[in-house]
């Protein structure tokens, strides 16, 4: 199964909860029912807005090839996104979840 295909899957999964798919940073993202992406695919990876010091972030970061998202490439992470890689695809509806839930 592709990112695009997981990615897809997990929307699913979330759509029962008003989450919606649309573009952020050009990437297609969730969306909650206000509006505001709280996670998004990025290359090969789901991207989470898990927020700094809590046990969702550090679990997601010590995951083999997780990364703080930076979309820009230009060494400026956000430090309140993981990417989560594909090859942890069974975990992106988790961590997308735990996601969601955070305020913004």
């Amino acid at each position: 199964m592709s990112a695009q295909d997981d990615f897809e899957r997990v929307a699913a999964e979330l759509a029962d909860r008003g989450v919606t798919v649309a573009k952020v940073f050009g990437k297609p993202a969730y969306k909650d029912v206000n509006g505001k992406a709280f996670a998004c695919l990025f290359q090969d990876a789901l991207a989470c807005r898990l927020l700094e010091g809590t046990a969702e972030h550090k679990e997601a970061l010590e995951l083999p090839g997780a990364e703080l998202f930076d979309p820009s490439s230009r060494h400026r992470p956000m430090k309140d996104w993981v990417c989560v890689p594909h090859a942890n695809a069974g975990r992106w509806l988790e961590f997308a979840e735990a996601a969601y839930g955070r305020p913004r």
